[in-house]
């Protein structure tokens, strides 16, 4: 069992018991989704009035509606195309209020960069999402990368109740970044029917870290998320409240 495998086993017990509860009481699936989009609004506006511990725990009780969502639909024999269509559609738009509450917050703060930063982040989550979606119009599968939705509000939480926000903006912006990349390339060699790259070899390594492929709830996918939960926890919470300290902290690390 690993790291995150053991998180997520633990996390489904108490969402087992969400999840009867839903069926017993009969709410529709698509009812279950558009709860957890209202909860993060809700969240959104507590990011950007600057209350991040209650945006974290906000956070929480959205994404259980948005977890279990589907687990219900499967359940009950409720799942259609407009249930996925609805889910889709209504995940984007979480995300988008999320990153819409911390643009307010950082433009009310005068912090231009972060406002940048944060609009960049939410530029490349959405292309992220959307260059699966258009490239399974084209191939049936293109889940490569590592950054995506889950991983995305698991690193808002993180940032949310520790107050790193500005690190984990970071880490998602450039790990976007790296997952569209990920999967125009792969889109590339599929439909011009090439080989993927190997992952043995001098530069095996890597094509294994920077083209994504790996599961979930592996060992290559825990090493990866101890190094982002270092890197968040290493990086001083300063770097939001003195924009040179974003340069001389770079600068200390490398000399």
């Amino acid at each position: 069992m690993t790291f995150s495998g053991t998180i997520g086993a633990i996390c489904m017990f108490p969402l087992r018991a969400i999840i009867n509860l839903s069926i017993a009481l009969g709410i529709h699936p698509n009812v279950l989704t558009l709860i957890g989009v209202l909860i993060n609004v809700a969240a959104a506006w507590a990011l950007a009035v600057d209350r991040f511990a209650l945006a974290g725990i906000i956070m929480i009780c959205a994404n259980i509606f948005d977890f279990i969502d589907g687990k219900v639909a499967h359940l009950t024999g409720k799942q259609s195309e407009f249930g996925a269509f609805w889910d889709s559609t209504l995940d984007r738009f979480s995300d988008l209020a999320l990153f819409a509450g911390l643009i307010w917050l950082y433009s009310t703060l005068g912090r231009h960069d972060y406002v940048l930063v944060t609009t960049l982040a939410l530029i490349f989550s959405i292309m992220t999402s959307y260059a699966r979606a258009r490239a399974e119009s084209l191939i049936e599968k293109c889940k490569v990368g590592f950054m995506e939705r889950p991983e995305r509000i698991v690193l808002f939480m993180i940032g949310a109740f520790t107050d790193r926000m500005a690190a984990v903006l970071w880490v998602i912006l450039a790990l976007s970044v790296v997952t569209v990349a990920n999967r125009i390339y792969y889109t590339h060699l599929a439909l011009n029917r090439k080989p993927m790259p190997r992952t043995d070899g001098v530069l095996g390594p890597v094509w294994r870290a920077f083209f994504w492929r790996d599961e979930r709830a592996t060992l290559a996918y825990d090493v990866w998320v101890i190094a982002i939960l270092a890197f968040v926890w290493l990086t001083p919470p300063q770097w939001l409240d003195d924009p040179t300290a974003v340069g001389m902290g770079l600068a200390g690390m490398f000399l």
